[in-house]
């Protein structure tokens, strides 16, 4: 009887995943590729109904604990994104480590309904079994090793393809093999000097480069008419702004785009030159500059986006706002930059700032709450990028409030942001760039799915993100103006390390050489974005190019509610 209900409890879960299954039945077809699925299918289940006999309590609810949490994550994740768990995917997630306990906060809801079915497994498992069945002593606990070893071993020929409609709860932990031989084997050079040739001084006293966190390129001004208002569309006393619209991002989750940035990674050849040509730090220190990071979204110390202690020694000044509370935590980073670009020492300058990443619920004061009706307010007053989502079920009236919250953050952490910056900081010696990490999906075609951006399979406007540059009015660096027609709406991130190595003084020949076209000239940009930035075991990347004609924009009263 005790066995029977275990097994019971093992098949019920199973069976919970059946639309998977399903699915991958109708992709495959039939022939061999579906004789091969099925029989994999069969063998991995029966691996975990051996594994439900092992007698030894310790070791049975050990497993049953590791299957519990490997399976919980894949649910999670599926329930949140409404995409399937790739191994590009898995590895954004872990390399996003700093943020699990936000994640847990923010999709409490989803996590929960996964943990809940996850306990037919761990039940199942875990519990105590009854007479013991004729199998080898060996094989209950050999049995799902060897199935993950297997299904580990399919993965690694298939470039990390092939786990789709099988028992979830063995692809996380085959991604973790996976992942631990990378370790293991892959290591692709030390760490390179600088060796680009210089063709004179900097250009500019002050070099800043502001990403971010989570601006929709198409909920600005700055690319479209009915989108939040903000200073950068205006004349503005002693500067100049070349606004290039639209452009594309590094990829949809913002480690991978950063650490791009940070290093100059190309389209062609990122995961090299990430991991062994100079960072931005070393260049600007050849130039002469000092090397300043601004980070106002983490506290203590504490690093991200694939930053290591390595390369923060590279860094003069390490820049965090550990008292300040998240809502003014933007508008502390705008006083930062005043006070630097006023020291009379040249900078080079990195901003991470807090943007609208979620929860957007409590990121602008009540007095620039201009859309209506937004988020529940007073929960989430000092949370940088967290937030339980009670209530939030992912429902078109959700996704309205949720818009006009998003956009009531922009008026603040954007538009007043540029306004202090503008009007306190002298900017007469500065080039500042301006983007974000990443775009939005806020949902606005209805699709279903809880996550604003990392999505396996993202829409365009997860890799949408504004780009302009601001000058002193006085300086003559480059002739922004030059190619301002060719590239507005037509570059991307991969833009920008070129463009500040040539801000930088570095000669522009040889710069794009290695790291590409500046925006100086026409950039001949694909504009698109990486959907699968950690592409290993001789994947490819995948990029996903970006028809600004099939852009979702804002439009009054309609899809984002109203406007007070």
């Amino acid at each position: 009887m005790r066995a029977s209900i275990k097994s019971l409890l093992l098949l019920a879960y199973l069976a919970c995943f059946h639309a998977a299954i399903l699915e991958r039945f109708q992709a495959l077809g039939g022939g061999l590729a579906l004789v091969l699925y099925g029989g994999m299918f069969v063998l991995l289940a029966l691996a975990l109904l051996a594994a439900a006999h092992i007698r030894q309590g310790a070791l049975r609810w050990g497993l049953a604990l590791v299957f519990f949490a490997s399976a919980v994550f894949f649910d999670a994740y599926t329930r949140i994104t409404n995409s399937y768990l790739t191994y590009s995917a898995f590895l954004s997630m872990v390399y996003s480590g700093g943020f699990i306990q936000e994640a847990v906060a923010q999709y409490h809801a989803s996590i929960m309904q996964a943990l809940l079915r996850g306990l037919l497994l761990l039940l199942g498992i875990g519990l105590r079994p009854g007479a013991r069945p004729r199998l080898p002593r060996a094989l209950p606990w050999t049995a799902p090793v060897l199935g993950l070893l297997l299904l580990t071993g399919i993965l690694f020929v298939r470039s990390g393809e092939g786990a789709r409609g099988l028992p979830v709860m063995y692809t996380p932990l085959a991604y973790l093999n996976l992942m631990a031989y990378e370790a293991l084997h892959d290591h692709v050079g030390a760490r390179e000097p600088v060796s680009l040739p210089r063709s004179g001084p900097a250009l500019a006293r002050d070099i800043v480069l502001i990403i971010d966190e989570s601006i929709a390129g198409n909920y600005l001004d700055t690319t479209t008419p009915l989108g939040v208002k903000t200073p950068l569309t205006q004349a503005q006393p002693g500067v100049r702004i070349f606004n290039y619209g639209y452009a594309a991002s590094v990829a949809n989750c913002s480690a991978d785009t950063n650490v791009t940035l940070r290093y100059g990674g190309t389209r062609a050849d990122y995961l090299r030159i990430n991991s062994t040509q100079p960072s931005i730090w070393q260049y600007a220190h050849q130039a002469g500059l000092s090397t300043v990071y601004v980070d106002a979204q983490r506290t203590g110390g504490h690093l991200q986006n694939l930053m290591t202690d390595t390369e923060k020694r590279d860094i003069d000044r390490f820049i965090q706002f550990d008292d300040t509370p998240v809502l003014e935590r933007d508008m502390a980073v705008a006083a930062t930059l005043t006070e630097l670009l006023a020291d009379g020492t040249p900078h080079l300058i990195v901003v991470n700032k807090v943007g609208a990443h979620f929860p957007v619920h409590d990121k602008y004061p009540d007095a620039f709450m201009n859309y209506r009706p937004a988020l529940p307010r007073g929960q989430f007053t000092d949370v940088t990028d967290t937030g339980q989502r009670d209530g939030f079920a992912g429902r078109p009236e959700d996704w309205v409030l949720y818009r006009n919250a998003y956009r009531n953050t922009l008026l603040w952490n954007v538009g007043e942001f540029f306004n202090r910056l503008f009007s306190k900081a002298d900017l007469s010696q500065a080039v500042v760039i301006y983007t974000s990490d990443h775009g939005q999906d806020l949902h606005e075609r209805g699709n279903p799915g809880l996550n604003t951006h990392c999505d396996s399979d993202p829409v365009a406007e997860e890799g949408l993100v504004p780009l302009l540059v601001i000058q002193g009015e006085g300086l003559k660096t480059l002739d922004w103006q030059a190619h301002l027609a060719d590239n507005k709406n037509r570059s991307s991130h991969y833009n920008l390390f070129p463009t500040l190595l040539q801000l930088l003084g570095y000669d522009s020949a040889a710069l794009q050489a290695v790291y590409g076209k500046p925006l100086s000239v026409p950039t001949e940009d694909p504009f698109s974005f990486n959907t699968r930035f950690n592409a290993r075991l001789g994947a490819s990347p995948v990029f996903k190019h970006i028809d600004l004609g099939q852009v979702v924009v804002p439009a009054d009263g309609q899809m984002l509610g109203s406007r007070q």
